[in-house]
């Protein structure tokens, strides 16, 4: 057969059978597979199976992980208003989460991203994560085992214990320890004291962000830092859009019930949107809020501040 000939047969055969492929799928649609990502639950066990190549291991799960993690947090996004589980409840949208870093990091115990990243999908507050800082600072501490020279893993800790729990004598004692390890950075002293005499101001919340932002050598905490900036901004923005919506309310005797009266009012130029371009709420008691499909929500914890020493 000629070479012409036999490549246009072969063109042929190809659109056919993407053709009959095309046919199949949608007469027999594929079943999405429910969520198994723990095959073997002990890690030892596991380690032994993978002597030699542990570290190739540790690769997959890590994979896996974020797989897994992201697969959660697009399904959730893709719901109008998930609901947060249940305090009660055996299963939860991130329920092997840990189980595959913990597994990840005991193949690899130096697996410094794992710990890093892992922490912070642990911590992120329901529906863009578990909510479980526990679990964050427990697999923080999991590393300091391994690494005790890792000045990184308490500042993270420090940084679960401020951002997600709001404990900032425990935040303080953790930006302590990890300014106490020999080449830690010079400015995580100040921040300690910092935290310990103003916690809950966000002041010093930017403060943190921006020596992340400064300090980071990997991309993806730098944009974790910026995306934590933005939520700060959005807080203020909530604070001052809030005075005006509670001025417009005492004036008139009614609650807005929207922005058209505002910006009728001349109190605002136009509908107000979040630093990341999407429209803050107003809810029917004037409440403002930050919209559930803005890429900032959910917001952090506000802060409580301290009162004034005595």
């Amino acid at each position: 057969m000629k070479p012409w000939l036999a490549l246009a047969v072969a063109v042929l055969l190809l659109a056919a059978a993407a053709g009959v492929q095309a046919a199949h799928d949608r007469a027999f649609p594929s079943i999405e597979a429910e969520d198994a990502p723990i095959y073997i639950a002990s890690p030892v066990a596991l380690r032994r199976l993978t002597a030699g190549f542990n570290t190739l291991a540790a690769d997959l799960y890590w994979i896996r992980a974020i797989q897994y993690y992201g697969g959660a947090k697009r399904r959730l996004d893709s719901q109008t208003s998930p609901e947060p589980p249940s305090a009660l409840e055996d299963q939860s949208d991130y329920q092997h989460l840990y189980e595959l870093l913990d597994m990840t990091t005991s193949l690899d115990p130096r697996f410094d991203i794992a710990y890093q990243f892992g922490s912070v999908f642990l911590a992120e507050n329901y529906p863009a994560g578990p909510g479980r800082p526990d679990l964050a600072i427990k697999l923080l501490q999991k590393g300091i085992r391994e690494r005790p020279d890792k000045w990184q893993y308490m500042q993270d800790i420090g940084y679960v214990y401020y951002w997600y729990l709001t404990d900032y004598k425990l935040a303080a004692d953790w930006f302590q320890r990890a300014s106490d390890v020999p080449g830690a950075p010079n400015w995580l002293k100040p921040l300690a004291a910092t935290t310990l005499s103003q916690g809950g101001d966000r002041r010093t919340s930017r403060a943190m962000w921006l020596s992340i932002l400064g300090t980071a050598d990997l991309d993806w905490l730098k944009t974790q830092a910026e995306r934590r900036l933005l939520q700060l901004r959005a807080l203020d923005d909530i604070d001052a859009l809030q005075a005006r919506v509670d001025a417009y309310a005492e004036r008139a005797g009614t609650r807005p019930g929207g922005w058209a009266p505002l910006v009728a009012a001349r109190l605002l130029r136009d509908v107000p949107r979040d630093p990341a371009g999407v429209p803050y709420d107003l809810t029917a008691d004037g409440r403002v809020q930050l919209g559930a499909r803005s890429p900032l929500f959910p917001l952090p914890n506000e802060p409580l501040r301290l009162p004034p020493a005595s």
